[in-house]
């Protein structure tokens, strides 16, 4: 007959000291194995946690396209949808200026299928836009040289059309057309040089590559009072969107500044990302309200500024953290994007109103700030809303009027980025300071309807290199000044 099974507690009962002893002693050593066990897993969801942000960061800072995910099976069809979906219609609108040349494409007498004659019965009309025969204009200039009867010095006329006044080994020279043509391929297309020197070819010019390196640097030593103009222009705007981005200079890494209103932009290159690097394009003194992501030194810098943060940041934010996070901890994010978007539904409202909402959202952050949140990230998040809320920079915009978010300072930096990652950035800090000063002339020209290659030719056949000044009452033009 076999013995009934005892519990644990029984049989713990029936053990003689010894016993006793030996049981506490296995106890405690697999707690402690089992203690360590916990300290590595913690360790390593720890280590594996930054490394999914600093994974995710990295993406970020991408601009090349990425996958959208697998693909259709069987996939989908090319080209336009048919029956209802067919999508809009559209067509080439006809220009508006008269033919250059007009060619008469005749009938022929019989019919190409069965020889029998044709009729004329109605002519139809087709316009071609194309290129004409691609040539090069040698232009010779004959310049008298004399020398003054009574004070000796040798006078040298200049025509209109001269860029230089160069002569002898140096006299054979590109034009104007061609130079700036060759700068905005480069800092506005993102055409390396070597390109742009085929490009160039096309037309019949021969030059090298470093030809138009220093033609460059030429351009962007003429264009520094013209920079200076646009500098003060963007730091006298009541509100200025500013963002950052990473650079190279030298197989260094390097930071691209930039600063933008609606009417202007300035970029500098600079070697880091403090407040010294940010007066590059912003004086520390400004006054007016800055539209930024949450980089500190927008908040410590700028002491006299108001500040904005952007908004869309802090929802990608919580965007990201409601689908990373674990399911009992996606509440907290999926509040704070109820009142970001509540606060951009209600972009502009009286003033009034615009107060008493500011008001409930600051009382909604305080009240989320007060509660418990085990979960790392979600912490940051709401410490970070709590901070932004002390410094008034979360609701400026239901105030001032200015941008909820730094869309501008991003639309000022794409361009940038993508000729980044077309030739790798610059080889000299001289030639940081070029691509600074061109893309800010070539920036500010778009904003304003201006013809940048017209602008740069005009300046480089100023015999003066007069400063591009901008207007004040901004017609969508930039003129020239003394």
């Amino acid at each position: 007959m076999s013995e009934p099974d005892l519990s644990a507690t029984e049989q713990i009962a029936a053990m003689t000291p010894a016993e006793l002893t030996l049981l506490v002693h296995r106890l405690v050593a697999d707690a402690e194995e089992l203690r360590a066990a916990l300290a590595l897993s913690q360790a390593r969801v720890i280590e594996l946690e930054a490394a999914l942000e600093r994974r995710q960061r990295e993406n970020k800072r991408q601009a090349a396209p990425f996958s959208k995910g697998k693909s259709l099976d069987p996939p989908a069809t090319a080209g336009r949808k048919q029956g209802k979906n067919y999508g809009k219609k559209g067509r080439r609108v006809a220009p508006e200026r008269d033919p250059d040349r007009t060619v008469p494409v005749t009938l022929p007498v019989l019919c190409p299928d069965c020889g029998g004659l044709v009729d004329h019965t109605h002519t139809a009309r087709q316009l071609v836009e194309d290129l004409p025969p691609l040539a090069v204009m040698l232009t010779e200039f004959l310049i008298e040289i004399g020398r003054c009867r009574d004070c000796g010095r040798r006078v040298q006329p200049r025509h209109a059309d001269q860029a230089s006044d160069a002569l002898g080994a140096a006299g054979n020279q590109v034009g104007p057309h061609a130079k700036a043509f060759a700068c905005w391929l480069h800092y506005e297309l993102g055409l390396s040089f070597a390109k742009c020197t085929q490009v160039l070819a096309r037309f019949g010019i021969t030059v090298t590559a470093s030809a138009l390196v220093q033609a460059c640097a030429q351009i962007g030593a003429d264009l520094e009072s013209t920079v200076t103009a646009i500098r003060a222009e963007v730091n006298a705007a009541v509100a200025v969107t500013a963002d950052e981005t990473g650079w190279r200079v030298d197989g260094d890494s390097w930071w691209l500044w930039a600063a933008a209103t609606d009417v202007a932009t300035i970029y500098a290159i600079c070697e880091g990302r403090g407040a010294k690097d940010a007066h590059a394009v912003l004086d520390l003194s400004y006054d007016g309200t800055i539209v930024a992501d949450g980089w500190v030194i927008y908040r410590t810098a700028f002491a006299n500024a108001m500040r904005q943060s952007c908004l869309a940041h802090l929802l990608r934010r919580a965007n990201e953290l409601e689908t990373d996070n674990p399911s009992g901890a996606r509440s907290t994010p999926r509040q704070v994007k109820e009142i970001l978007h509540r606060a951009l539904d209600a972009r502009g409202i009286p003033p009034a109103e615009a107060a008493a909402l500011i008001e409930d959202l600051a009382e909604l952050i305080e009240l989320l700030a007060e509660q418990a949140h085990p979960h790392a990230p979600n912490r940051k998040l709401v410490n970070h809303l709590a901070r932004e809320l002390a410094d008034d920079a979360l609701f400026t915009f239901l105030e001032q009027g200015c941008d909820a978010t730094n869309w501008r300072g991003e639309q000022a930096m794409r361009p940038a980025v993508v000729n980044r990652k077309v030739y790798g950035g610059n080889k000299s800090p001289v030639g940081a300071v070029t691509q600074g000063r061109i893309m800010s002339v070539l920036r500010t020209a778009r904003q304003q309807g201006a013809d940048a290659v017209e602008l740069l030719v005009d300046h480089a056949r100023a015999p003066n290199r007069a400063a591009l000044i901008l207007p004040l009452n901004y017609p969508n033009t930039i003129r020239f000044g003394p």
